[in-house]
Protein backbone atom coordinates (compact mmCIF):
# COMPACT_ATOMS: atom_id res chain seq x y z
CA UNK A 1 0.00 0.00 0.00
CA UNK A 2 3.14 2.16 0.90
CA UNK A 3 4.45 1.95 -2.42
CA UNK A 4 1.27 2.74 -4.31
CA UNK A 5 0.87 5.93 -2.58
CA UNK A 6 4.47 6.77 -2.89
CA UNK A 7 3.24 5.85 -7.17
CA UNK A 8 0.73 7.78 -6.88
CA UNK A 9 2.65 10.56 -5.57
CA UNK A 10 5.18 10.63 -8.00
CA UNK A 11 2.70 10.54 -11.00
CA UNK A 12 0.97 14.03 -9.16
CA UNK A 13 4.26 15.51 -8.63
CA UNK A 14 5.62 14.85 -11.72
CA UNK A 15 2.94 14.31 -14.32
CA UNK A 16 3.88 13.50 -17.96
CA UNK A 17 4.13 17.05 -20.00
CA UNK A 18 4.79 15.51 -23.60
CA UNK A 19 5.76 19.17 -25.45
CA UNK A 20 3.79 17.89 -28.88
CA UNK A 21 0.80 17.38 -26.96
CA UNK A 22 0.16 20.72 -25.82
CA UNK A 23 2.57 22.77 -28.06
CA UNK A 24 -0.36 25.00 -29.23
CA UNK A 25 -1.44 25.92 -25.79
CA UNK A 26 2.25 26.39 -24.49
CA UNK A 27 2.97 28.52 -27.58
CA UNK A 28 -0.60 30.76 -26.26
CA UNK A 29 0.24 31.06 -23.08
CA UNK A 30 3.90 32.19 -23.37
CA UNK A 31 2.67 35.15 -25.09
CA UNK A 32 0.44 36.17 -22.26
CA UNK A 33 3.18 35.75 -19.85
CA UNK A 34 5.11 37.84 -22.35
CA UNK A 35 2.30 40.63 -21.75
CA UNK A 36 1.78 40.10 -18.10
CA UNK A 37 5.65 39.97 -17.96
CA UNK A 38 6.49 43.44 -19.94
CA UNK A 39 4.09 45.04 -17.63
CA UNK A 40 5.54 44.13 -14.63
CA UNK A 41 9.20 44.96 -16.43
CA UNK A 42 7.81 48.15 -17.40
CA UNK A 43 6.64 49.65 -13.61
CA UNK A 44 9.15 48.13 -11.26
CA UNK A 45 12.16 49.58 -9.58
CA UNK A 46 15.13 48.42 -11.28
CA UNK A 47 16.57 45.31 -9.84
CA UNK A 48 19.46 43.27 -10.77
CA UNK A 49 20.24 40.85 -13.29
CA UNK A 50 16.40 41.81 -14.33
CA UNK A 51 14.87 40.30 -11.51
CA UNK A 52 12.28 42.64 -11.64
CA UNK A 53 11.11 41.29 -14.62
CA UNK A 54 10.09 38.19 -13.58
CA UNK A 55 7.01 36.08 -12.54
CA UNK A 56 6.31 33.84 -9.48
CA UNK A 57 5.08 30.47 -9.07
CA UNK A 58 1.85 30.75 -6.59
CA UNK A 59 -0.75 28.92 -5.22
CA UNK A 60 -3.39 29.14 -7.79
CA UNK A 61 -0.70 29.74 -10.96
CA UNK A 62 1.80 32.36 -11.98
CA UNK A 63 1.56 35.98 -10.38
CA UNK A 64 3.93 38.79 -10.20
CA UNK A 65 3.75 39.66 -6.51
CA UNK A 66 2.84 43.53 -5.74
CA UNK A 67 4.41 45.76 -8.23
CA UNK A 68 4.29 49.99 -7.07
CA UNK A 69 2.16 52.17 -8.70
CA UNK A 70 1.55 56.38 -7.26
CA UNK A 71 0.55 55.40 -4.15
CA UNK A 72 -0.24 51.73 -3.66
CA UNK A 73 0.11 48.38 -5.30
CA UNK A 74 -1.30 46.32 -7.74
CA UNK A 75 -1.02 42.63 -8.83
CA UNK A 76 -1.73 40.39 -11.98
CA UNK A 77 -2.29 36.49 -11.07
CA UNK A 78 -3.25 33.87 -13.52
CA UNK A 79 -5.49 31.48 -11.62
CA UNK A 80 -4.38 28.19 -13.24
CA UNK A 81 -7.42 26.61 -10.85
CA UNK A 82 -10.52 28.28 -11.93
CA UNK A 83 -8.60 29.87 -14.70
CA UNK A 84 -9.12 33.11 -14.40
CA UNK A 85 -7.00 36.39 -14.88
CA UNK A 86 -6.86 38.46 -12.07
CA UNK A 87 -5.77 42.38 -11.49
CA UNK A 88 -5.81 43.15 -7.79
CA UNK A 89 -4.86 46.44 -5.65
CA UNK A 90 -3.78 47.22 -2.25
CA UNK A 91 -6.83 49.84 -2.66
CA UNK A 92 -9.52 47.02 -2.73
CA UNK A 93 -9.83 47.20 -6.46
CA UNK A 94 -10.18 44.57 -9.11
CA UNK A 95 -10.55 43.32 -12.49
CA UNK A 96 -10.78 39.90 -13.76
CA UNK A 97 -11.61 37.76 -16.99
CA UNK A 98 -11.98 34.02 -17.84
CA UNK A 99 -8.55 32.02 -19.58
CA UNK A 100 -10.36 29.65 -21.63
CA UNK A 101 -9.77 27.82 -25.75
CA UNK A 102 -10.59 30.69 -28.14
CA UNK A 103 -9.09 33.66 -26.04
CA UNK A 104 -6.68 35.22 -28.99
CA UNK A 105 -3.25 37.14 -27.44
CA UNK A 106 -4.82 39.69 -29.46
CA UNK A 107 -8.20 39.69 -27.16
CA UNK A 108 -5.93 38.92 -23.89
CA UNK A 109 -3.86 41.71 -24.57
CA UNK A 110 -6.71 44.00 -24.77
CA UNK A 111 -8.39 42.90 -22.00
CA UNK A 112 -5.65 43.11 -19.86
CA UNK A 113 -5.24 46.96 -20.88
CA UNK A 114 -8.66 47.96 -20.54
CA UNK A 115 -9.09 46.46 -17.24
CA UNK A 116 -5.71 48.35 -16.27
CA UNK A 117 -7.27 51.59 -17.67
CA UNK A 118 -10.46 51.23 -16.01
CA UNK A 119 -8.60 50.52 -12.11
CA UNK A 120 -6.77 54.35 -13.61
CA UNK A 121 -3.07 52.46 -14.19
CA UNK A 122 -1.31 53.74 -17.13
CA UNK A 123 1.27 51.55 -18.57
CA UNK A 124 3.32 51.06 -21.93
CA UNK A 125 4.95 48.52 -23.17
CA UNK A 126 6.48 47.26 -26.15
CA UNK A 127 3.79 45.47 -27.27
CA UNK A 128 5.46 42.54 -29.20
CA UNK A 129 7.06 39.64 -28.54
CA UNK A 130 10.65 39.24 -27.17
CA UNK A 131 12.78 36.53 -28.54
CA UNK A 132 10.26 33.68 -29.68
CA UNK A 133 9.16 32.33 -32.61
CA UNK A 134 6.37 34.61 -32.92
CA UNK A 135 6.56 37.82 -34.26
CA UNK A 136 3.06 39.20 -34.49
CA UNK A 137 2.61 42.60 -32.38
CA UNK A 138 0.06 41.21 -29.74
CA UNK A 139 -2.61 43.90 -30.81
CA UNK A 140 -2.73 41.96 -34.02
CA UNK A 141 -2.32 38.23 -32.66
CA UNK A 142 -5.40 36.12 -33.97
CA UNK A 143 -2.98 33.11 -34.64
CA UNK A 144 -2.30 31.94 -30.72
CA UNK A 145 -5.85 31.04 -29.51
CA UNK A 146 -5.26 27.96 -27.63
CA UNK A 147 -5.96 27.14 -24.20
CA UNK A 148 -6.71 23.55 -22.76
CA UNK A 149 -7.24 24.03 -19.01
CA UNK A 150 -6.21 20.61 -17.92
CA UNK A 151 -2.94 21.01 -19.97
CA UNK A 152 -2.31 24.27 -18.37
CA UNK A 153 -3.24 23.23 -14.92
CA UNK A 154 -0.94 19.80 -15.60
CA UNK A 155 2.02 22.52 -16.70
CA UNK A 156 1.34 24.50 -13.30
CA UNK A 157 1.59 21.34 -11.39
CA UNK A 158 4.86 20.86 -12.67
CA UNK A 159 6.25 23.94 -11.54
CA UNK A 160 4.93 24.05 -8.13
CA UNK A 161 6.86 21.29 -7.50
CA UNK A 162 10.22 21.87 -9.13
CA UNK A 163 9.93 25.28 -7.28
CA UNK A 164 9.62 23.49 -3.98
CA UNK A 165 12.66 21.60 -5.01
CA UNK A 166 14.48 24.37 -6.31
CA UNK A 167 13.49 26.46 -2.87
CA UNK A 168 15.00 23.91 -1.01
CA UNK A 169 18.16 23.86 -2.81
CA UNK A 170 18.72 27.44 -2.65
CA UNK A 171 18.68 27.19 0.73
CA UNK A 172 21.85 25.35 0.90
CA UNK A 173 24.22 28.01 -0.06
CA UNK A 174 25.38 31.15 2.08
CA UNK A 175 26.09 33.35 -1.08
CA UNK A 176 24.46 36.03 -3.60
CA UNK A 177 20.98 34.05 -4.62
CA UNK A 178 18.12 34.72 -6.81
CA UNK A 179 14.34 34.23 -5.76
CA UNK A 180 12.97 30.81 -7.55
CA UNK A 181 11.35 32.64 -10.15
CA UNK A 182 10.19 32.60 -13.68
CA UNK A 183 11.90 34.20 -16.82
CA UNK A 184 8.58 35.15 -19.48
CA UNK A 185 11.29 35.48 -22.68
CA UNK A 186 12.27 31.57 -22.48
CA UNK A 187 9.18 30.66 -19.97
CA UNK A 188 11.79 28.89 -18.01
CA UNK A 189 11.43 28.70 -13.90
CA UNK A 190 15.25 29.46 -12.66
CA UNK A 191 17.85 29.80 -9.62
CA UNK A 192 20.82 31.01 -10.10
CA UNK A 193 23.86 31.24 -7.11
CA UNK A 194 26.70 34.00 -7.71
CA UNK A 195 30.29 33.79 -6.53
CA UNK A 196 30.32 37.26 -5.67
CA UNK A 197 33.06 38.06 -8.72
CA UNK A 198 32.51 40.40 -11.42
CA UNK A 199 33.43 39.65 -14.78
CA UNK A 200 34.36 41.65 -17.95
CA UNK A 201 31.54 42.50 -19.87
CA UNK A 202 31.51 41.64 -23.62
CA UNK A 203 30.95 44.99 -25.09
CA UNK A 204 29.34 43.29 -28.34
CA UNK A 205 26.64 41.78 -26.06
CA UNK A 206 23.03 43.18 -25.57
CA UNK A 207 21.84 45.62 -22.81
CA UNK A 208 20.68 41.66 -21.38
CA UNK A 209 23.10 40.07 -21.23
CA UNK A 210 25.43 42.92 -20.09
CA UNK A 211 23.66 42.99 -16.89
CA UNK A 212 22.49 39.08 -16.45
CA UNK A 213 26.14 38.13 -16.77
CA UNK A 214 28.12 40.54 -14.96
CA UNK A 215 29.09 38.67 -12.39
CA UNK A 216 30.24 34.69 -12.05
CA UNK A 217 27.08 32.59 -11.83
CA UNK A 218 26.23 28.98 -11.88
CA UNK A 219 21.94 29.09 -12.96
CA UNK A 220 19.76 26.11 -12.47
CA UNK A 221 16.15 25.67 -14.59
CA UNK A 222 13.40 24.30 -15.88
CA UNK A 223 11.27 24.69 -18.84
CA UNK A 224 8.79 22.70 -20.91
CA UNK A 225 11.20 22.26 -23.88
CA UNK A 226 11.39 24.48 -27.56
CA UNK A 227 12.43 24.31 -30.70
CA UNK A 228 15.59 23.15 -30.32
CA UNK A 229 15.49 20.74 -27.28
CA UNK A 230 11.64 18.65 -28.22
CA UNK A 231 11.22 17.72 -24.57
CA UNK A 232 10.76 19.63 -20.94
CA UNK A 233 14.12 19.47 -19.32
CA UNK A 234 16.34 20.40 -16.40
CA UNK A 235 19.11 22.26 -16.95
CA UNK A 236 22.53 24.01 -15.49
CA UNK A 237 25.46 25.78 -16.93
CA UNK A 238 28.58 27.72 -15.66
CA UNK A 239 29.34 31.10 -16.79
CA UNK A 240 31.88 31.75 -17.97
CA UNK A 241 32.48 28.66 -18.42
CA UNK A 242 35.23 27.13 -17.24
CA UNK A 243 37.55 24.42 -18.96
CA UNK A 244 36.70 21.10 -18.64
CA UNK A 245 33.50 21.13 -17.14
CA UNK A 246 32.19 18.68 -19.68
CA UNK A 247 34.08 15.68 -18.03
CA UNK A 248 32.75 16.31 -14.56
CA UNK A 249 30.36 13.18 -13.61
CA UNK A 250 26.87 14.12 -13.38
CA UNK A 251 23.78 12.53 -10.77
CA UNK A 252 21.70 10.78 -11.70
CA UNK A 253 23.27 8.50 -14.91
CA UNK A 254 20.30 9.89 -17.15
CA UNK A 255 21.97 13.55 -16.72
CA UNK A 256 24.36 14.53 -19.63
CA UNK A 257 26.65 17.46 -20.96
CA UNK A 258 25.42 19.09 -24.21
CA UNK A 259 26.91 21.97 -26.20
CA UNK A 260 25.14 24.76 -25.90
CA UNK A 261 25.98 27.80 -27.77
CA UNK A 262 29.40 26.68 -27.66
CA UNK A 263 29.60 26.27 -23.99
CA UNK A 264 28.70 22.70 -22.08
CA UNK A 265 25.21 22.70 -20.68
CA UNK A 266 24.05 19.47 -18.18
CA UNK A 267 20.57 18.72 -19.01
CA UNK A 268 18.47 16.35 -17.39
CA UNK A 269 15.22 14.71 -19.61
CA UNK A 270 11.85 15.31 -17.03
CA UNK A 271 10.19 12.24 -18.84
CA UNK A 272 13.72 9.92 -17.99
CA UNK A 273 13.52 12.20 -14.03
CA UNK A 274 10.00 11.10 -13.28
CA UNK A 275 10.50 7.41 -14.27
CA UNK A 276 12.94 7.14 -11.14
CA UNK A 277 12.24 5.78 -8.00
CA UNK A 278 12.66 9.27 -6.03
CA UNK A 279 12.45 11.71 -8.08
CA UNK A 280 12.83 14.63 -5.76
CA UNK A 281 15.94 13.20 -4.54
CA UNK A 282 17.58 12.36 -8.08
CA UNK A 283 17.05 16.37 -8.85
CA UNK A 284 18.36 17.51 -5.89
CA UNK A 285 21.46 15.00 -6.46
CA UNK A 286 21.68 16.88 -10.22
CA UNK A 287 21.38 19.96 -9.05
CA UNK A 288 24.08 19.52 -6.74
CA UNK A 289 26.28 17.33 -8.67
CA UNK A 290 26.01 20.04 -11.68
CA UNK A 291 27.00 22.94 -9.09
CA UNK A 292 30.17 20.74 -7.89
CA UNK A 293 31.27 20.76 -10.95
CA UNK A 294 30.67 24.23 -12.03
CA UNK A 295 32.23 25.74 -8.57
CA UNK A 296 35.24 23.53 -7.89
CA UNK A 297 36.55 23.84 -11.46
CA UNK A 298 35.86 28.16 -11.28
CA UNK A 299 37.26 27.81 -7.99
CA UNK A 300 34.11 29.35 -6.10
CA UNK A 301 34.88 29.05 -1.93
CA UNK A 302 32.60 25.87 -1.73
CA UNK A 303 32.64 25.14 2.02
CA UNK A 304 32.56 29.00 2.88
CA UNK A 305 29.60 29.58 1.03
CA UNK A 306 27.35 25.91 2.38
CA UNK A 307 25.22 26.26 4.40
CA UNK A 308 25.45 24.27 7.58
CA UNK A 309 22.30 22.52 9.05
CA UNK A 310 21.02 24.26 12.65
CA UNK A 311 21.47 20.97 14.38
CA UNK A 312 24.98 20.96 13.33
CA UNK A 313 25.77 24.75 14.29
Amino acid sequence: MALANATEDIAYDFPPLPLQEWEKTKDTLHLYLQIVGKIRLALMPRHNHWWNATLYVTSRGLGTHPIPYKFYTFEIDFDFVDHQLLIRTSTGAGEQFSLQHGLSVSAFYTSVMKALEVMGIQVDILAKPYDNKSTIPFAEDHQHASYNPEQVNTYWRVLVTVDQVLQEFSGRFYGKTCPVQLYWHHMDLVVTRFSGKSIPVKPEASVVEKDAYSHEVISFGFWPGDEQVRFPAFYSYTYPSPNGIELEQLNPRQAQWLDSNGSPMALLNYEELRTLENPRTALLDFLESAYQAGAALAEWPIEELKVIPLNEL
